[in-house]
């Protein structure tokens, strides 16, 4: 179905024209570049972005906020069903998991196109796969790489010397300190994903989270229920509420009315220490078993009215220098998707210059722990609908 639509959709091409053509169509045109909005820090860099593409290439990139990247699917579903086939109102778009996986499957994502674009040689496919990868399935060409994310835990050091690492710890924890500990509520991803995390770290063997959820949902997930059943009276506001959001939840860690904050870059930690938005004492910790984790990526609508644009902002954004401004904790501290190794050495260079925080942990390499992969995207739907449903229910 998806060689068909190509075949017949206005804009996905034939023949891939040269990257100089794609530059010259690009000068010029307008690109709706839709981004979830929650975090100050991406959207500074965002606005770099756009001051840098309308020098160097001429494109007039426009910042579209969302709430929630759902928002942006549920428009591109809505087109289609109003046969809006061409001209639509996004054109480049920032995305993964489930998302990425209800695009594809409707045939709403242009494409192959993210391995056309010259900086994509730079991808460190070997060493990190979940840069080809989105949540188990294939990205097969149809959204680009552009950071990748392990799942952090913040805590405050003056209040705990050694820090819960697994989740029977974090129990106790949590009953020798109630009111203290609290988590983003579900479906706002931080939150969603801090249940994937207590749920994968209790199997050694997560073969059958790769495969879409089945008959054994509740039998599997009953290990997160049971701990959250004993967790939550002894949470911030007896469990009965929970911040909107993981900037909401720092907000909390901030002020002091909570000693821990959950996150998937621990570069925030140190950003907040040197904004004044934490404490000195704030560090971070992930779970002994490993932490989930996986890469973000860019995709354009199959409907997208300026392709050309969308290209070649994301060729920029995927560039040596934007990856090592973007790993920069002075703006977002967000960890590269580049094999920095095989940079020239001018670029190696600036990756080198960074400087990480006292409370940031490394992306990769020694130090950095276990991985988690995520599990497929259907997992992630049917938890939040049952953490909706027992908790939220009424």
């Amino acid at each position: 179905m998806i060689t068909a639509l190509a075949a017949a959709t206005p804009g996905v091409r034939a023949a891939e024209p040269a990257w100089s053509e794609w530059l010259r169509r690009a000068r010029g045109q307008q690109v709706y570049f839709n981004v979830w909005a929650g975090d100050e820090a991406v959207n500074r860099y965002v606005t770099w972005t756009v001051a840098e593409v309308r020098r160097t290439f001429g494109i007039e990139l426009v910042h579209v906020k969302i709430n929630d990247v759902a928002e942006a699917v549920a428009r591109v579903l809505a087109e289609r069903a109003a046969g809006r086939d061409r001209d639509g109102t996004i054109d480049l778009l920032w995305l993964n998991g489930e998302n990425f996986a209800a695009l594809r499957q409707a045939d709403l994502l242009y494409g192959p196109w993210a391995d056309e674009v010259p900086n994509a040689r730079w991808i460190d496919r070997a060493g990190n796969p979940t840069t080809v990868t989105d949540f188990t399935l294939p990205t097969a060409g149809y959204e680009l790489a552009w950071g990748t994310s392990r799942f952090t835990l913040f805590y405050d050091s003056a209040r705990i010397r050694t820090p819960p690492r697994d989740s029977a710890a974090l129990l106790a924890w949590l009953r020798a300190n109630p009111g203290r500990f609290t988590y983003p509520q579900p479906p706002q991803f931080h939150g969603t994903s801090f249940l994937k995390q207590l749920l994968l770290a209790e199997y050694t063997d997560r073969a059958r989270f790769a495969a879409a959820v089945g008959g054994d949902f509740a039998t599997l997930s009953a290990p997160l229920w049971r701990w959250l059943d004993a967790a939550h009276a002894s949470m911030w506001r007896s469990g009965r509420n929970f911040p909107a959001s993981g900037p909401a939840q720092r907000r909390l860690l901030g002020d002091g009315e909570v000693d821990w904050a959950v996150a998937f870059n621990s570069a925030e930690a140190s950003r907040s220490i040197q904004s004044g938005e934490f404490p000195q004492s704030i560090r971070s910790v992930r779970f002994r078993a490993g932490a989930l984790a996986n890469s973000h990526f860019l995709g354009i609508p199959y409907n997208a009215r300026s392709v050309a644009g969308a290209k070649v902002v994301a060729n920029f954004l995927l560039s040596p220098a934007a990856q090592a401004r973007k790993g920069d904790e002075r703006y977002w501290g967000d960890a590269t998707v580049l094999d920095i190794e095989r940079l020239p050495a001018a670029d190696r260079a600036a990756f080198a210059a960074l400087r990480p925080g006292p409370a940031t942990l490394p992306a990769s390499g020694p130090g950095a722990g276990g991985v988690i992969d995520e599990p497929h995207p259907s997992w992630t739907i049917a938890i939040e609908r049952e953490w909706l449903r027992r908790y939220r229910a009424g």
